[in-house]
């Protein structure tokens, strides 16, 4: 069985997304693939110590935090790896990319916090969120573009959609908000910050990509010039 391809392609002008084998070209994605997944965790934990509102899944991170000895990070990973229990009936099969991140984005969350101080002031905290949200759009376009395969997460929606054959944005709609709401139950934080980064980071992701993504040979050369 091949591995599970997003279903995002570049029609309408946007760039190729869907998974390119390991082996091509390993020293230009694979460093891309992890600094995208480093940058990512860290932008995780920017917004975390701002405190003014995390996106869904990080929402459900912090309050499991919250009922446990365990880190931020740690719960990412042990959530990452959960879900693709859930890949087994959507028959995906996960690649080197979503093992990577699990991982890396476990460690680099953690090391964030680590570095980032807890007590910052109202403006200090603001800043953090202004930042950590295009911060983290431009993450996501670095590792998607880095075409190794979805995340645990990504690979959720996709496969659902998919199995379902609704919308990919029903989908992801269905399953963040849900995430949302027991995060928020079990005491994650949501605030304007959560509001933000839902109406912006799409933006930024999508502004992003064109300039991330990995193109193979035969799609540079079958790309439009001018």
């Amino acid at each position: 069985m091949r591995p599970a391809r997003p279903r995002q392609s570049h029609a309408g002008g946007g760039p190729p997304l869907t998974y390119v084998r390991l082996g091509e070209r390993p020293l230009r994605r694979l460093p891309q693939l992890f600094a995208g997944l480093a940058l990512y965790g860290f932008s995780l934990a920017v917004m975390v110590r701002a405190a003014l509102g995390i996106n869904p899944w990080s929402v459900l991170y912090e309050g499991l935090e919250r009922h446990t000895s365990l880190s931020f990070g740690t719960i990412s990973g042990l959530v990452g790896a959960l879900v693709l229990l859930l890949w087994i009936p959507l028959r995906q099969r996960p690649t080197f990319g979503t093992v990577a991140n699990i991982v890396v984005l476990a460690f680099s969350a953690d090391l964030g916090l680590w570095l980032l101080p807890a007590d910052l002031g109202l403006p200090g905290r603001i800043a953090l969120l202004v930042g950590g949200i295009p911060l983290n759009g431009l993450a996501v376009a670095v590792y998607v573009g880095a075409r190794c395969g979805p995340g645990p997460r990504d690979g959720l929606m996709t496969g659902a959609s998919a199995l379902t054959g609704r919308s990919l944005r029903l989908v992801r709609t269905l399953i963040e908000l849900t995430v949302l709401a027991v995060g928020w139950l079990l005491g994650g934080g949501v605030g304007v910050g959560t509001v933000a980064y839902a109406l912006t980071v799409g933006t930024v992701t999508q502004f992003c990509l064109p300039l991330c993504a990995y193109r193979t040979p035969a799609e540079r050369a079958t790309a439009p010039t001018g």
